[in-house]
């Protein structure tokens, strides 16, 4: 990974506001947000149990097409009519931002199931996360 800068975060109050005057929000009963951060307790421990060190930091890179693709199909799910979605890059510190993402939906649960849906398609398809272990 080359370490780009990683960049500053996006306002969750301006990206709602977008998303309440954009032509479909009259189409839109919930809005859900995502916001993704690198914790100290590695991934293996978190998920899986395992005895393993906290992490100190994270490189963290996305494969922007891969991330366009994931929301196209997000889009054709029931109900979804706003998304937004921004990753940050680079060498990331516990508690900063990893991902910001955006919905609005019909009905609460069409909303919560493409947050899941893209949240989780972000996660396994389109982003490179390596967790730095203290030692």
């Amino acid at each position: 990974m080359d370490n780009p800068t990683k960049k500053v975060s996006p306002s969750m109050d301006e990206w709602i506001i977008e998303a309440k005057s954009h032509p479909n929000a009259d189409q839109v009963g919930m809005y859900l947000f995502h916001n993704g951060v690198v914790r100290k307790t590695a991934k293996a421990k978190a998920r899986l149990g395992q005895d393993v060190s906290d992490i100190e930091a994270m490189d963290f890179s996305y494969d922007s097409i891969k991330v366009e693709h994931a929301i196209e199909n997000t889009y054709k799910m029931a109900g979804i009519h706003y998304i937004k979605v921004w990753l940050n890059e680079g060498r990331l510190s516990i508690g900063d931002d990893i991902m910001l993402a955006l919905i609005g939906g019909d009905i609460r649960p069409h909303v919560i199931d493409a947050l899941q849906s893209l949240v989780q398609t972000i996660k396994t398809e389109c982003v490179v996360e390596t967790e730095l272990i203290t030692r």
